[in-house]
């Protein structure tokens, strides 16, 4: 059994992958009571309460979850999104708005810098129409992480609504919603909670979201419509749900209690991204940004030589157990290696003596 080291889907627990070997309805009133078990435990891990956020599960991908949400929040007059972009998916999100026909602002930030407050309120600035800010908190392109703790509070200031996509940090970083005056965050099942593919997760303040109602540019996509049917109908999905997924789900937001939770998990994470990134400096890896901007979440490296053959890299580790990414940098030729899911650092240190035989063996490299 191979070991992801990606940003998702990424490695699950044995008792997870088991969950999903039982057959469910939908119709069920044990499936239907879990989902709000699910969304309730969601929005306790969001630092917040029942009373001001919500979570909304979402059919499909992350993406899926960043289209319905940015097609709900946003209205279909007198409104533009401001999409700061530092990566490949931040550009996804100004993909989407275009998609769509959102007026929207592209701010355009280089891949290994971060998203800084004083730019986007200089953008600000020259736009004064806009009335929505969406941001990726971790931009797994590089790894490294935008400061919402700074953003967001700004914008919530200036009465902007906010649109966090947190799809690799939620549950691996602490994220305090109501303190930060998130509007929107998007994650999914298969990041840092350590489920599987299948659903994305929107939390959403009531207040904003209660708002939306005939926004959408979707029917499947439509973010308040979903809201809606799971408070009307005591957890119901609107359309055919991923019953497997959200029972092995269930059990990994279980899994994250019993391991302490994301405090506890942060410092997993914490402790294989410093082993991995200190092992590949000593082994002659340079990484693509700054120490002091990485997340915990993914690392990523440039290549060590002009002629060094990724796909041989790759096959090399894959055939011993591990499976990385390759880059997605647009200025650098880089490939990156997750540190989240059921991943140790035993295992961390395992890849590094692989990877050590390789530039020793294959390369010839001096380490």
């Amino acid at each position: 059994m191979p070991i992801l080291l990606t940003p998702g889907p990424l490695t699950t627990s044995k008792t997870v992958k088991e969950t999903m070997l039982l057959d469910h309805g939908t119709w069920d009133d044990d499936y239907k009571e879990l989902t709000q078990w699910v969304r309730r435990e969601l929005v306790t891990i969001g630092n917040a309460t029942e009373a001001n956020y919500t979570a909304v599960l979402m059919q499909g991908s992350g993406s899926f979850g960043v289209e319905a949400t940015l097609g709900t929040a946003i209205p279909k007059q007198n409104a533009t999104l401001l999409i700061a972009a530092n990566g490949a998916y931040g550009e996804r999100m100004i993909e989407i708005a275009e998609y769509l026909d959102i007026p929207h602002v592209s701010l355009e930030i280089p891949e290994d810098q971060p998203v800084s407050l004083e730019t986007v309120e200089e953008t600000l600035s020259a736009h004064p129409e806009i009335s929505h800010f969406a941001v990726v908190h971790c931009e797994t392109t590089t790894g490294i992480l935008n400061p919402i703790e700074k953003l967001i509070p700004a914008m919530n200031e200036r009465g902007i609504v906010t649109i966090v996509d947190a799809m690799s940090s939620f549950g691996g970083i602490p994220i305090d919603l109501e303190r930060l005056h998130v509007d929107y965050l998007v994650t999914s099942s298969n990041k840092c909670v350590q489920g599987v593919p299948g659903f994305s997760v929107v939390l959403a303040k009531k207040a904003t979201l209660e708002q939306t109602k005939g926004n959408a540019r979707s029917l499947s996509l439509d973010l308040y419509a979903q809201y809606k049917t799971f408070e009307d109908h005591d957890g119901k999905w609107r359309f055919t749900s991923p019953t497997h997924v959200v029972y092995a789900f269930a059990q990994a937001l279980r899994e994250l209690v019993v391991e302490g939770g994301v405090s506890a998990r942060t410092h997993r994470y914490s402790t294989n991204e410093a082993l991995l990134r200190e092992g590949m400096h000593d082994l002659g890896f340079e990484m693509v940004i700054n120490s002091e901007v990485q997340s915990p979440i993914i690392t990523s490296f440039k290549y060590p030589t002009d002629d060094f053959d990724f796909h041989a890299f790759y096959e090399y580790l894959k055939d011993r157990g591990f499976i990385i990414y390759p880059g997605k940098v647009s200025k650098c030729d880089s490939f990156r290696i997750g540190n989240i899911g059921e991943v140790s650092p035993n295992d961390i240190s395992r890849l590094l003596g692989l990877i050590k035989n390789y530039t020793t063996d294959i390369l010839k490299m001096t380490v």
